[in-house]
């Protein structure tokens, strides 16, 4: 199809040269007076003639399609493994400067201290001149009328020991049991029968002045018969 318009053109451009020389001719004819001749000699020689384009080529049928490939799967890619690499931490070297020596003073240790005198010994106990004396019967001072209820419904018996203080008006106090009977209500209400019961005459130093005494006794629980 190129090739046919190229050679048509240029059929042309011959045409148009023709034509072109053609009137250039003419034209020198007519100024230099030999136009008539000129003209009848280019009449008898010029003739007409039609340019017949080529046919144009058959066109090119179209190449088939390329067959149908199967659709694979794009691979699979296995990423390289991560290393990963321990980094030993930046070594950081310090300059250490080594303080003067302090001088501290040492201390002189003062002498001991003198050792404290000893105590004194506690005061001899007053020679008793004369005991203290019972102001009635003592057997009286503690009786069944002084057994605790709660010891009659247990059923308790046993013995107390106690002792006591005699001071110097002649009355009891400071009651402590010094061995049990096993029962606290019986211990309990010995002490506080001879407390309560109990009088003296009180005893007498060596100059017949009042001193203080302790006086122990045993009292026997027994529980009393219906």
């Amino acid at each position: 199809m190129a090739y046919a318009d190229q050679k048509a053109s240029s059929s042309r451009i011959v045409a148009i040269v023709i034509v072109a020389a053609i009137h250039a001719v003419l034209g020198y004819a007519f100024v230099t007076g030999l136009a008539y001749q000129y003209v009848k000699q280019v009449q008898e020689k010029m003739t007409t003639f039609d340019v017949d384009e080529p046919p144009p080529p058959p066109e090119e049928e179209p190449p088939p399609p390329p067959p149908e490939q199967p659709t694979q799967p794009p691979p699979v890619v296995t990423p390289p493994p991560i290393v990963r690499t321990n980094t030993p931490p930046p070594v950081v070297v310090q300059s250490v400067r080594t303080p003067p020596p302090v001088y501290v003073p040492v201390p002189i240790a003062a002498p001991p201290a003198p050792p404290a005198p000893p105590a004194p010994p506690p005061p001899a106990p007053p020679v008793v001149n004369k005991a203290a004396g019972a102001k009635g019967n003592p057997a009286d001072w503690v009786t069944t009328d002084d057994y605790p209820p709660s010891a009659i419904r247990a059923e308790e018996e046993g013995t107390t020991g106690i002792t006591w203080t005699i001071n110097t008006s002649g009355r009891v106090e400071n009651c402590r049991v010094t061995s049990s009977s096993g029962s606290r209500a019986l211990d309990d209400a010995a002490c506080r029968a001879i407390t309560r019961r109990g009088r003296y005459s009180p005893a007498l130093d060596q100059a017949g002045n009042p001193i203080a005494s302790t006086q122990s006794r045993r009292v026997t629980w027994r529980l009393p018969e219906n």
